[in-house]
């Protein structure tokens, strides 16, 4: 459904180790890193969506959206954890732990957190 999702960094140093942490328990690997540019990028192998971190085009700071947060899909609870705990390690902040969310359904597990810009992100493993 996707082609790309892109949130903003002013740190890209930070979000690329914070994201290399989180999404490598999930099956992602970064496909490009290109500082002077200002972008980095990770994807699943075979799959043609991309999840990019890139400092704003227009110089101005990055800010996170008040109610936007992007989810990956883990493809099972220990990989929810690993994720979360290795985000947290590189310096994202806690946002909901690991846990059975009942009132999304009875089997969506998941976890919540922010990266070092503020950008929420989930980690959840669900019947598709």
């Amino acid at each position: 459904m996707f082609s790309h999702v892109t949130v903003g960094a002013r740190d890209l140093d930070a979000a690329v180790r914070f994201y290399d942490a989180v999404l490598v328990p999930l099956g992602l690997r970064r496909m490009t890193y290109e500082p002077k540019i200002g972008w980095a990028s990770w994807q699943k192998p075979g799959d043609p969506a991309e999840f990019y971190v890139c400092r704003p085009f227009d110089g101005r700071p990055a800010t996170w959206g008040n109610g936007a947060m992007n989810a990956f899909f883990a493809p099972d609870r220990a990989a929810v954890e690993a994720a979360h705990a290795a985000g947290l390690a590189a310096g994202g902040m806690d946002e909901g732990a690991p846990g059975l969310r009942p009132l999304y359904s009875a089997e969506y597990y998941g976890a919540y957190l922010r990266d070092p810009d503020g950008n929420k992100l989930c980690i959840v493993n669900r019947k598709v």
